[in-house]
């Protein structure tokens, strides 16, 4: 059978650039019960990795980098599909796996409880390698749902804390427990979750592979956004093996409008591709758009980001300083580029604006 050929290929491929062994944290925003999570951890376990999941307690889908807590020490409410019940610790491990962690926080709040609490405590581990989001249920294209997205949060908030990250989107959208991955479709192909988390296997141990023994797998502050087309694998063979181009986050991106309904006087949110938040302004102009290459057919996008939102060197960044002058005027900058301090040792630190704490369940 096709199949047989093609699962072997991954394998080999996986055992192949698998190289080495990374202590690998995964988190998402759909929950620690999802399809997608569930195999690309038992994936990634199967290649020789180190992973374990610390992942929310309920889908929180659309969190964005917001990081949020749990107010109560217990759960209120059971966890997604009734894995863990209600009056659980608010943090716990799978009753069958004590290497995959929920906590009743926000992904980004996971990636932090992750980072302080259950990887110093739990494992044996003296660095973290690497971490991984998702793979997401639905794709998230482009710089507004860069920011918007929870798997991205969760994958933006570890680049912030000197971790590599890649955060992982798949274009099957629909939410749907780990228990109900089916080894073999009618197609003959893989699980669409199961094929999302094998490609997701193959960047991470493509990534290794080509990374020094000791070396950071991918420079301070960077990351990756990876999303894949639809898979097709329920129905036909149309999309089961979707190849990897280079891309950038703006090109054919979407954000979004507001739209009335003057019958129920409520609103909702409608998309449009504006110029705004599709600008190149910084890096490869040259690479396509992730919007477009995913919209295009059966191809994924592996997309390169930096956490630095400063404006870059350039004319229309000087045209705008100047504007500013002299109500704003240059204290630590030289104003050609050149940094001097980033902060006088002799000034408070900055406070944080106010924060909801908690979330309902």
């Amino acid at each position: 059978m096709l199949f047989s050929l093609v699962s072997t290929l991954a394998v080999a491929l996986s055992l192949l650039l698998g190289s080495q062994a990374l202590n690998i944290i995964v988190n998402n925003d759909d929950g620690f019960g999802s399809a997608n999570i569930r195999e690309f951890y038992r994936l990634l376990r199967a290649a020789g990795h180190d992973a374990w999941i610390v992942a929310p307690v309920v889908d929180n889908s659309g969190q964005g980098g917001r990081s949020s807590y749990s107010t109560s020490p217990t759960l209120l409410s059971p966890s997604e599909y009734n894995l863990v019940p209600a009056g659980s610790p608010a943090i716990g491990t799978d009753p069958n796996d004590s290497h995959i962690w929920y906590y009743n926080g926000t992904p980004a709040a996971c990636t932090f409880v992750a980072l302080d609490y259950v990887v110093p405590r739990y494992t044996n581990w003296t660095h973290v390698d690497l971490l991984v989001a998702g793979p997401n249920f639905g794709d998230n294209l482009g710089p507004f749902l860069y920011t918007l997205s929870g798997t991205l949060g969760a994958t933006y908030a570890a680049v912030g804390r000197n971790i590599p990250a890649i955060g992982f989107s798949a274009g099957n959208g629909g939410q749907r427990s780990f228990t109900n991955v089916t080894n073999i479709t009618a197609s003959g192909y893989p699980d669409p979750a199961t094929i999302a988390a094998q490609l997701s296997v193959n960047l991470v141990n493509q990534l290794a592979a080509n990374t020094p023994p000791g070396k950071p797998l991918l420079p301070l502050g960077y990351g990756l956004n990876v999303n894949y087309p639809y898979i097709t694998s329920f129905t036909n063979s149309s999309c089961v093996a979707p190849p990897f181009i280079q891309t950038r986050l703006t090109g054919g991106a979407d954000i979004d409008t507001a739209v009335f309904n003057a019958t129920s006087r409520l609103f909702t949110y409608g998309n449009i591709v504006a110029d705004g938040v599709n600008a190149c302004i910084n890096g490869d102009c040259s690479l396509p758009g992730e919007t477009n290459v995913v919209s295009a057919g059966c191809q994924g996008s592996v997309s390169v980001f930096t956490v630095d939102y400063d404006a870059p060197i350039s004319g229309a960044t000087n045209a705008v300083r100047k504007s500013l002058q002299p109500l704003v005027s240059y204290a630590n900058g030289t104003g050609n580029g050149t940094v001097l301090s980033r902060r006088s040792p002799a000034l408070p630190r900055p406070q944080r604006a106010n924060r909801v704490q908690g979330l309902p369940l």
